[in-house]
Order: structure tokens, then C-alpha cells, then sequence
């Protein structure tokens, strides 16, 4: 039996504020952990601001795009008899925004590019007490209008992958309870959109447990022909992969017969 190809498309690292490790920590580590691939995949600048920088703690500067760019390409070709160095970046979805960004995107050689919903009503979906004092019916909106984004973002055709399409339930795990159409009609749009949708592990790191998305969301991906891809979300090069083979063999049992990778914008369909 030929040997899977293990790969990790979602990690961060010193530059976006809230991560800890230099890019070249994150490669020395997969190929430690015995990876083909490693995605480095940090967090976008927030292009659209007249500051370089308008959040230190939560992504890089516009000043310091380039140079992380560079790097990674650098780093692709130091070791490019070890491992497969991929160039990514986790992208918020701004949808007054995204033309700003997509040509940012255009300029430069990118395997692929994560979209995510950071923000919902402009508040960050991870703020804990955002929920507080809301009645249902808000806190039904609030999760519809989260979905709506998503909807937006895999439409847009900006991204290859969609980032943990669940996450708003990190620090509120009430909000996996919350019923409503909207992840269906999502799953749905994802599908005939063609994006990919990550597996992300980093939410067993919150007060949620698990990972993103729920299985319940992975069924009806896998109804909806959406593509599945992995990322741990790594913030410290120790992380990196975490879960493959936990999440390899959950999506198994799902259904799934192959999950996805990108080089060069173009999806590799790979066995689990």
C-alpha cells in the first residue's frame, strides 16, 4: 500500500502578533514530523487601512507582506529536497474589501489562499463575551449573518480553501445548537463553488473541544461533493499536523475517499 501524502496547509508565525516561532521553525519542524508538505499560511495585513499595521496582535504589517512572501520562497528552495514548502495566507474576508485584497493576492505566486470570517456585526467571532445579554432570536441573526459571510467568501473566488467554517463556536459552544437552514445552504453554495474546506484541529485549543467543523457539517459536506482539505492552525511549531492521522481516519468513516493540497492554485486530490 503506497503511503499517504501528509500535509499541513494552516500555520502561522511570529509576524501576525499571536504566534510564536520563525517561519524556517515551522518547516525544521514538519520535516521532523515527517510531512511532504508544509503550508505556511499567516494572517494577512489588513490591506484596506490607511495604518501599516491596525492590529499588531493579530496580523502582520502591509510593510511586512513582501518580506514574508519572499521568505517563504526562500525557504522553498533551501529545502526543496526535504520537504515541499508551500506559499499560503490565511485571508479575512472583508466583503466591502475583497477587491482591495484580491489584487494584493494577484501580485504575487501563491499556492493558495485561505478565506476566513474573523468578524461578524464587526465584532471578532472569538470575543467571549460577545454573546452575553443577546436573546435567541440575536443570537439566531448572529449566526445566520456569519453564515451569509461564508456564503460570500466562498463566492467571491478569491480562495482556494475556506478556513474553520464553525470556529464562532470557540469560546461559545452553545452556538453549535443554535438551528437554523444556514449551514446547509452554505455547504451548498461551497459545493457548487468548488472550495475546499479545511479540517481545522486548532479548535480542541478552545473551550469547544474538537475541531472545526463538527462532524454533523463534515456529513453534509461530503452530501454536497464539498472537497476537504487539512490544517492545524499551528501558532507554535510543536502543533504542527496535529490530529492527521485522527482526522484521516474520522473522515474515513465519514465517507471520504480523498481530501485536497494545492500547489500553484491547483487542487491535488489525494487517497486518505
Amino acid at each position: 500500500m503506497t503511503e499517504s501524502i501528509k500535509f499541513d496547509l494552516h500555520t502561522h508565525h511570529h509576524r501576525c502578533g499571536h504566534a510564536i516561532g520563525t517561519i524556517e521553525d515551522y518547516v525544521k519542524q514538519a520535516i521532523d514530523y515527517g510531512l511532504h508538505y508544509i503550508g505556511i499560511s499567516d494572517h494577512s495585513p489588513h490591506f484596506y487601512s490607511d495604518e501599516d499595521q491596525l492590529y499588531p496582535s493579530i496580523a502582520m504589517a502591509k510593510s511586512e507582506f513582501v518580506s514574508y512572501i519572499e521568505e517563504v520562497l526562500h525557504l522553498k528552495e533551501k529545502y526543496q529536497d526535504k520537504i515541499h514548502v508551500l506559499l499560503g495566507v490565511e485571508s479575512d474576508f472583508f466583503p466591502d474589501h475583497i477587491g482591495i485584497y484580491r489584487d494584493q493576492y494577484l501580485l504575487h505566486p501563491f499556492d493558495y489562499i485561505i478565506g476566513s470570517i474573523h468578524y461578524v456585526q464587526d465584532v471578532n467571532i472569538f470575543k467571549r463575551d460577545r454573546w452575553d445579554g443577546l436573546t435567541s432570536r440575536e443570537k439566531l441573526i448572529v449566526k445566520e449573518e456569519y453564515y451569509d459571510l461564508i456564503q460570500k467568501s466562498a463566492k467571491s473566488g478569491a480562495f482556494q480553501i475556506l478556513g474553520h467554517i464553525d470556529a464562532m463556536k470557540g469560546y461559545y459552544p452553545a452556538f453549535s445548537a443554535i438551528e437554523t437552514e444556514a449551514i446547509e445552504k452554505t455547504l451548498k453554495i461551497i459545493g457548487e463553488e468548488d472550495v475546499a474546506i479545511e479540517i481545522n484541529t486548532s479548535g480542541k485549543t478552545k473551550d469547544c473541544g474538537g475541531w472545526y467543523p463538527a462532524d454533523d457539517i463534515l456529513e453534509r459536506a461530503l452530501f454536497y461533493n464539498v472537497k476537504v482539505t487539512f490544517g492545524s492552525d499551528a501558532h507554535k511549531p510543536e502543533r504542527i499536523g496535529d490530529d492527521f492521522e485522527l482526522v484521516q481516519k474520522r473522515l474515513k468513516e465519514i465517507g471520504f475517499q480523498e481530501w485536497a493540497y494545492f500547489v500553484k492554485k491547483q487542487r491535488v486530490m489525494t487517497a486518505l
